[in-house]
């Protein structure tokens, strides 16, 4: 493959920029107070925040590192897809409706609501700060190489790009801004996978049996491609990713904040419910038809592969080969235009949520107690934008080769660990105490994090030593149980005096 940018790569390239500043600079006029910074104004339909949804979840993990990892490791991919659909259904039942009737803006709002609300949160914001930033390492991942192999810029300075941008959007058009490029995201999102499907499938007379015996036979597992097991993990490893997932995506800031978008409850369910099928339908393609696709047709292929098997760019860039294997510069300069706008829309929420939780949580509530006019609580949003930036950035560069989904995983351990306990038992467990939402909150951050620096993932590949610490790749099977335990214990313990009595959600 020529990687040479084309002119199309270009115009489309910059198009998607264009559109997404246009709608910036629409949504600043429209972003004058902290309702409309932090959540639109709460005035979100359901559709479209179905859609933003959508968008916020689709990210490069999902598109990119999706079909990189079929690439990869084959079947196993399958996990980490449609365990967060199971995630879902617990946002759905248990989250969404409770949520939006408590909270405000954050989903430490709602956590609050009957706790002690500094120590609440002090480790709520910290926890919504670590899934955020490590998250955001995926999407850096995503669009690094994506700029690399589409103009030859080096990777570093293609992450520095897309923190710039990340600022601009969120600092200047807030939460409205980031809904609109999320709702744009997954139509265009959509609409490529469908493409790239159909014209996967007319290579292979549209026979799902042809395209999995293709694959089968050029891959280097053959038949076991189709099988699980391709990523080496462990029993205990795969309970710990599925647990991670499915606790993990009722526990994602950033998805969360969405609900309060919206005018109630029942619109809450049903945007929720709305991107369920948007997002089961991607899930469906990229896993059944585009990662098998992607292998069948370009892994045995010298003119997109290397001597060693691999595509260019590495296994996050399948999805773009594939693209120009199918249908030239043209297919290849649109999707790497949407998965361009898949970065940017998942970005911009990511640092919504970091952002929303230093102004917001941190110093609006904690610091200055409440007694903060909001000027300054926005100028202190915009300023938190700037610093979650240049975080964004620095971790970006220093998880360089790094495969998008398997991060992802790490990410959601420390949702699954951190946030979600928290936010479930304080709204249903009326027992709960302030020192036991607490300790257990704490217990979850402090042993997914440190979990994850001492295993595989960050002690070996990137810090450089020759063996991890613990060997534990997947830490949630640890750490979100021992959360949960430590937060009962303690509530069992302790006594609330001044807890606050409310409704237990329906």
């Amino acid at each position: 493959m020529n990687s040479s940018p084309s002119a199309v790569s270009i115009l489309l390239f910059f198009t998607v920029i264009a559109i997404t500043l246009a709608i910036t600079y629409w949504a600043k006029k429209r972003s004058r107070t902290t309702s409309e910074l932090y959540a639109a104004g709460g005035q979100i339909k359901a559709w479209q925040n179905g859609w933003a949804i959508a968008g916020d979840l689709l990210s490069a993990s999902t598109f990119l590192g999706g079909m990189g990892m079929f690439f990869f490791a084959g079947y196993d991919a399958v996990i980490y897809m449609f365990a967060p659909l199971l995630g879902f259904i617990v946002m759905l039942g248990f989250v969404a409706g409770p949520m939006r009737r408590l909270g405000r803006f954050t989903f430490v709002d709602a956590a609050a609501t009957r706790l002690s609300p500094v120590p609440i949160r002090i480790i709520g914001a910290l926890s919504a700060l670590a899934v955020t930033l490590m998250y955001l390492v995926g999407q850096m991942l995503g669009v690094g190489g994506l700029i690399e192999i589409m103009f030859g810029i080096p990777y570093e300075a293609a992450v520095v790009l897309v923190g710039m941008l990340m600022v601009i959007y969120v600092a200047f058009g807030g939460m409205l801004a980031t809904t609109w490029v999320q709702l744009t995201k997954a139509v265009l999102l959509v609409f490529g996978v469908t493409v790239l499907g159909v014209l996967a499938l007319s290579h292979l007379n549209f026979s799902m049996d042809e395209l999995y015996r293709r694959a089968s036979e050029v891959h280097k597992l053959g038949a076991a491609l189709l099988q699980p097991g391709g990523l080496g993990l462990s029993g205990l490893e795969s309970a710990s990713l599925s647990i991670a997932l499915i606790l993990g995506m009722p526990g994602m800031p950033h998805i969360l904040m969405r609900f309060f978008t919206v005018p109630d409850a029942i619109t809450a369910r049903r945007s929720l419910a709305i991107s369920i099928t948007i997002v089961g339908f991607v899930y469906y393609v990229v896993v059944f038809i585009l990662g098998p696709a992607g292998v069948a047709l370009l892994a045995a292929n010298p003119a997109y592969t290397n001597a060693s098997g691999m595509v260019p760019g590495g296994s996050n860039m399948v999805a773009l080969h594939l693209a120009h294997f199918l249908g030239g510069e043209v297919l290849f300069g649109l999707i790497a235009a949407v998965a361009f706008a898949t970065i940017l829309a998942v970005v911009a929420g990511l640092t919504v949520a970091a952002a929303s939780s230093i102004s917001h949580d941190l110093y609006a509530k904690v610091f200055a107690r409440g007694a903060v006019s909001e000027t300054k609580e926005k100028l202190v949003f915009r300023v938190s934008t700037v610093l979650i930036g240049l975080l964004g950035v620095g971790l970006g560069i220093a998880f360089k080769g790094q495969n998008i989904l398997f991060l992802t995983g790490l990410v959601f351990s420390i949702g699954a660990s951190a946030c979600f306990p928290i936010l479930i038992m304080a709204m249903y467990w009326s027992r709960l105490t302030t020192p036991g939402a607490v300790a257990g909150g704490a217990t979850g951050l402090a042993l997914s994090v440190g979990l994850i620096v001492l295993g595989p993932s960050v002690w070996v590949q990137v810090l450089g030593n020759a063996s991890p610490i613990i060997p534990l790749s997947q830490p949630a099977i640890i750490s979100a149980p021992a959360a949960f335990l430590v937060m009962i214990v303690v509530s069992l313990l302790t006594r609330e005096p001044d807890r606050l009595r409310v409704a237990q959600p329906a």
